[in-house]
């Protein structure tokens, strides 16, 4: 049962992070720059999940999980959305999109390497499907040099994210995880902000489109996918979130009346092979984690 409530969180968090894109077009259309859109949600989530945190009595990990789980907030959130920003201007969003989602399969190498996990026959049939799937649904793939190398750079530091959090989690709570994250991704982006210069929203449409970020393409989806990689692992967890390009196909094509073609949809449904494929599989995480609330 718990792995089943795993692979629903994952599922769902592919889902909530999907809205960032339509949240965040409409905030940036009003003016608000990378450093103030990302200390806003940051800071927000942090207040938010401190208080969840206060009121289940949760105390602060130990500091052999307190400064990887900073580390995977300040250098590790803000690292790949930052990186994945500066790729946007140099190359396409769909080659941007292509390259970060070569992160499961480093996750899936980092696994073997570091978390001793078998590659196993479904977990290649897996990743095979996803990259396919996410090939035909991002669509063109232009750009220069400098784009491909900040989105592998975003694809590598979300993967390293990842497994560190693989490690972490066997012994701090989702909530207590994603307080720290956050406060420590909001402080980075906040130092940021302060260099870069501060823009607000300036609608009460804005606002409303930052509350959406922080509840649903933040809080929501960085606790389920904590609590998902804590019970089904990293490599699991990486090829389920490649559900998260064809969710935000459907988004767009609702909120902004985009035309999905034939490949876009043929991408989708090879997405979702393979997380049937994931959740079928036999594969087990080696050592289970520890059930959290």
């Amino acid at each position: 049962m718990a792995r089943l409530h795993g692979y629903l969180s994952i599922i769902a968090s592919a889902v909530g992070f999907s809205t960032l894109a339509m949240f965040g077009r409409w905030v940036v259309a009003e003016g608000v720059n990378t450093n103030s859109l990302l200390f806003l949600r940051f800071t927000a989530a942090a207040v938010v999940m401190g208080l969840i945190c206060v009121a289940r009595g949760e105390r602060l990990p130990a500091q052999r999980a307190l400064w990887p789980l900073i580390g995977m907030g300040a250098i590790g959130y803000v690292g790949q959305a930052t990186c994945y920003l500066t790729a946007l201007q140099f190359a396409s969003a769909g080659l941007v999109s292509l390259l970060l989602y070569l992160y499961p399969v480093l996750v899936a190498a980092l696994s073997v390497l570091f978390l001793r996990e078998r590659l196993t026959r479904a977990r290649v049939l897996a990743l095979l499907l996803a990259l396919g799937g996410v090939a035909l649904t991002v669509g063109p793939v232009t750009g220069e040099w400098r784009g491909v190398a900040f989105a592998l750079g975003a694809a590598v530091i979300y993967s390293v994210y990842i497994i560190i959090g693989d490690r972490v989690l066997a012994t701090v709570s989702p909530w207590m995880s994603s307080a720290v994250i956050f406060a420590a991704a909001g402080a980075m982006s906040g130092a940021l902000m302060l260099v870069g210069g501060v823009t607000l929203p300036a609608t009460p449409g804005g606002w409303g489109s930052m509350v959406g970020i922080v509840a649903l393409a933040t809080l929501m989806p960085v606790s389920l996918f904590l609590l998902g990689v804590a019970r089904i692992g990293a490599t699991n967890a990486a090829l389920l979130s490649t559900l998260e390009p064809i969710v935000t196909a459907l988004l767009a094509a609702w909120a902004f009346t985009e035309r999905l073609s034939p490949l876009t949809l043929a991408g989708g449904a090879l997405i979702l092979l393979a997380a049937v494929v994931v959740v079928l599989g036999r594969d087990r995480h080696p050592t289970e984690a520890p059930t959290v609330a």
